[in-house]
């Protein structure tokens, strides 16, 4: 039995978790969630981590930039993959992540999945 690839997907959103969830498992990898909130934010998980689904704006004492900064300090091998809505890459997060993908673009989702996938 082979085990998934773990994709650590962070986001304010409950919903949001649970849809990209369904779309990390559909490209046959293992979706772990942190929520961030005002307050704070869930810890990290102390397992392998192959892959980062970061969303960009968060209701969070931290800005995206920050946690990216800290998921590269724990995750280091671990390519961080932005979520937004913007039309291009955000210049503060930009030193943090491999690349970035539209909420509105969920194929383009898959198929940056599915070419991370390939490379396990």
């Amino acid at each position: 039995m082979s085990i998934s690839p773990a994709v650590l997907i962070v986001d304010d959103d409950p919903l949001h978790l649970e849809i990209y969830g369904m779309i990390v498992q559909r490209a046959g990898f293992e979706p772990i969630s942190r929520l961030v909130r005002f307050s704070g934010a869930d810890p990290f998980p102390d397992v392998k981590i192959d892959l980062v689904l970061l969303d960009y704006r968060l209701n969070s004492i931290k800005t995206a930039a920050e946690i990216a900064q800290e998921i590269c300090a724990k995750f280091p091998q671990a390519p961080i993959i932005l979520l937004t809505d913007l039309w291009s890459l955000p210049s503060d997060v930009a030193p943090f992540v491999s690349q970035f993908v539209r909420k509105d673009e969920p194929a383009k989702l898959l198929e940056v999945l599915s070419a991370h996938s390939s490379t396990k």
